[in-house]
């Protein structure tokens, strides 16, 4: 069977082997639409950044390079057009965002916007108009999980793994937590009715 006639199925349906040929073939085409951006990106948790390759000679002094909270801009200023413009797939803390050039290349270091009440989110792209990237194929080594603080390691694990159920169509681990706490109370209540009980 093709890819292309695996892709009538549901990835639950497929077998090991049209899952594996429709994983090899995604990554394919997620590969050759990053290839043909004109910046490279890569990330961590709390960060992402976007490196440009830029003309001989570029300095600092020749470039236009606007950050803002949910946009970026990046363009030579003796060309027409930028090299990136558009709006960021979430909002950044502006004023820890910086760039620098190093041997010819941009870097530019996008401080991911994240508190305590929300969750070390993976990027599936940079700029909202660009092509995405399967987050749920994101290896752990992005941001190795013994560099980080319990905290924020323990929201890791967590977000990977309900990544992972999603895609399995199970339960994530706080669905899974009010299971159980309704099993248990089922238990201890067993002259209860329960028939009409959801968990939300």
């Amino acid at each position: 069977m093709s890819a292309l006639e695996a892709n009538s199925k549901s990835y639950d349906e497929m077998s090991k082997p049209e899952q594996g040929e429709h994983d090899r073939a995604a990554r394919a085409k997620e590969q050759a639409e990053q290839d043909a951006l004109p910046y490279k990106w890569t990330q961590y948790l709390n960060t992402a950044t976007v490196t440009v390759n830029l003309p001989s000679g570029t300095r600092a002094r020749d470039l236009v390079v606007a950050i803002k909270k949910k946009s970026i801009k990046v363009q030579i200023k003796s060309q027409s057009e930028p090299i990136l413009e558009g709006e960021l797939f979430a909002e950044i803390k502006e004023e820890d965002s910086t760039w620098s050039i190093d041997e010819g290349v941009l870097y530019v270091e996008l401080e991911k916007l994240s508190s305590r009440t929300s969750t070390p989110q993976w990027w599936p792209h940079i700029l909202t108009h660009h092509p995405r990237i399967d987050t749920t194929k994101l290896a752990p080594e992005n941001s190795k999980l013994s560099d980080l603080d319990g905290e924020t390691r323990g929201m890791v694990e967590k977000m990977m793994f309900d990544n992972q159920q999603k895609q399995a169509g199970k339960p994530t681990s706080d669905e899974q937590r009010k299971l159980d706490m309704l099993e248990k109370f089922k238990k201890a209540h067993p002259e209860m009715d329960f028939s009409n009980a959801k968990v939300g």
